[in-house]
């Protein structure tokens, strides 16, 4: 499919000097990728094939990341949110959820073909997930919704009404160190297969969570800000101007935010505290 602008590159997994330059070079023909054309997605999975009630392993051999992780992707070309990093995926579309009155950042959705990704990053217990009770909340307030295994261990599939129109969404959440990650599906990606299913279940895959020491009640969601792309970042810690930095790799179809002030965000959650799901009008 052509999809990701750089391989994944682990922090420690390069054994030796070719193992460090095979790498280098598989990066560099993804990067170089004509975004039409099709090929492989990446070179070793990002979570289990096999649909199941529980999602093992996440922070040695799956993501969702937290950026505290050892076994993390290195993340030198992501997209930096403040809550969390979006890795480069060619062929997609950005767009940043904010409050129009506040402009505060609430999240972000991204789109693939004919398939969305809405994501959110809440703060949660020290000592224990947060999924599993907000699963059981979305299943007692919505007759309609029912739980399935899935990519990321239990699922809910729930009908919403977008436009007039009954939209089937695939909701799955990842708990990592005193956060849980949500990602609402939609369209071709909510049947949990196919080749949108697949490209945006490894994109949210390899996300990193970015928590930080802020105390937050458990719901809140995580402090996010606007867009802020490698070449921002490395110029931020160097005193560069983005605009000068010679080493940034050419990455077509980059997403750059932007950030939207003049978005909407209508509310309709389960949660104490953070949206559920949200329409942007």
């Amino acid at each position: 499919m052509g999809l990701f602008g750089f391989g994944r590159k682990h922090r420690q997994h390069a054994k030796d000097g070719e193992d460090a330059v095979a790498t280098e070079s598989h990066d560099q023909q993804a990067g170089a990728a004509d975004p039409g054309t099709k090929a492989d997605v990446i070179d070793e999975p990002s979570f289990p094939e096999t649909p199941s009630a529980d999602y093992e392993h996440r922070g040695d051999q799956y993501g969702p990341w937290d950026v505290g992780d050892d076994e993390a992707p290195a993340d030198d070309e992501y997209l930096d949110l403040g809550a969390y990093m979006l890795p480069f995926m060619q062929n997609i579309e950005l767009r940043v959820k904010a409050n129009r009155a506040t402009q505060q950042v609430m999240g972000c959705t991204i789109s693939y073909g004919s398939s969305s990704l809405e994501i959110e990053a809440f703060a949660a217990p020290k000592t224990m997930g947060l999924w599993d009770d907000v699963r059981a909340d979305l299943l007692s307030s919505n007759p309609a919704a029912s739980e399935h295994p899935g990519t990321f261990g239990m699922e809910v599939r729930l009908p919403v009404s977008v436009k007039g129109a009954n939209v089937i969404t695939r909701i799955a959440a990842v708990d990592g160190p005193r956060w849980m990650l949500r990602a609402i599906f939609s369209g071709p990606a909510a049947q949990s297969r196919g080749e949108e299913a697949t490209a945006l279940d490894h994109f949210f895959s390899d996300i990193i969570v970015v928590r930080g020491d802020e105390p937050l009640a458990p719901r809140d969601l995580l402090p996010m800000h606007a867009p802020v792309s490698p070449a921002e970042r490395r110029a931020g810690s160097t005193g560069v101007d983005a605009s000068d930095d010679a080493d940034a790799p050419s990455m077509p179809q980059q997403p750059k935010g932007p950030f939207d002030s003049d978005q909407q965000t209508e509310v309709k959650t389960t949660l104490a505290r953070g949206p559920m799901f949200s329409e942007v009008r």
